[in-house]
């Protein structure tokens, strides 16, 4: 299937983050054709309430997307996260057990993340945490330019193809 289009597929996963003493969890939405990062958050714990609340803000920013594609994860398939993806009317994909490549461009998020931002600040605490990946996503989704995106930002990419397609439609 072709994947052209901001809003078509949305893609979620959590990573942790080291800190200078401990790590906290990171969960981040994607929009697959853009790449681009549509909401974040972290968490000390792997409970699904801070993917469930990236999910909400996501949703309540850029609207809903077709599909949501999400990996096994205990956080992803809860009751509380597919009420809220069932409850928008959006299709549910999964991928299969243990299949890390399915979900490609998250993973390249994460390395983006970490090798290019994380590990070069690493921070003291939670709320220094807070404020360095709110700035890692601000670059990344602004600032750093993506060869598959045609060396477009994620913003650039996302904002252009959804202006194109509403003149389209007007």
């Amino acid at each position: 299937m072709a994947i052209d289009r901001p809003n078509h597929v949305w893609a979620p996963d959590i990573t942790y983050i080291p800190m200078r003493r401990g790590f906290l969890y990171l969960c981040a939405l994607l929009d697959w054709a853009t790449r681009r990062v549509l909401a974040w958050r972290l968490s000390n714990t792997l409970t699904n309430d801070f993917c469930t609340a990236a999910l909400k803000e996501a949703l309540a920013r850029h609207g809903t997307p077709e599909i949501f594609n999400t990996d096994q994860g205990s956080q992803f398939t809860s009751a509380e996260f597919t009420g809220v993806l069932k409850a928008a009317g959006i299709q549910i994909s999964r991928d299969g057990w243990g299949r890390c490549h399915d979900d490609i461009f998250v993973e390249r998020l994460w390395w983006a993340a970490t090798h290019e931002w994380v590990y070069l600040r690493p921070c003291e605490n939670g709320i220094a945490q807070q404020q360095s990946l709110a700035q890692c996503f601000d670059w990344y989704n602004r600032r750093r330019p993506h060869q598959s995106l045609e060396w477009r930002t994620p913003d650039e990419a996302y904002f252009g193809m959804l202006a194109k397609a509403e003149a389209r439609a007007a």
